[in-house]
């Protein structure tokens, strides 16, 4: 299972209540322009690492913007998730991630790269 580059139903974090206990019990990363929040589980999730994403729609007022935006964290994590899985499959965690964007323009691919980078290693140093 590690080593795979997908981003599969189970791993998107859907459940309603998951995600508001979640912004009320979890904890914080900032890493601009880009905001994590984050909350360990035990035998709640379908997965060891679920994730959700969004963009604000103060600053982002054209939904296709705002969707653009999530098609480009998505795929940042996609890519780089690996490690993070790997680490919790080791220590036997679950972990329910959200990422919300708080830039004001439009951000390339390159950046948000480079800072998912950043948050993921952030995020994996807080499992151990």
């Amino acid at each position: 299972m590690p080593g795979q580059y997908t981003l599969g139903k189970k791993e998107r974090l859907k459940r309603r209540k998951i995600i508001e206990q979640l912004f009320s019990e979890g904890r914080a990363i900032h890493v601009p322009p880009l905001r994590a929040v984050y909350k360990f589980y035990t035998g709640t999730l379908d997965s060891p690492l679920q994730t959700g994403f969004t963009a604000g729609s103060r600053q982002f007022k054209k939904s296709i913007h705002r969707n653009r935006i999530r098609r480009l964290l998505r795929e940042a994590w996609r890519l780089q998730k690996n490690d993070l899985k790997e680490k919790l499959l080791a220590e036997q965690k679950q972990l329910a991630v959200f990422i919300v964007f708080t830039g004001k323009e439009m951000p390339s691919f390159e950046k948000i790269k480079d800072q998912m980078a950043v948050l993921l290693n952030k995020l994996t140093k807080a499992v151990s």
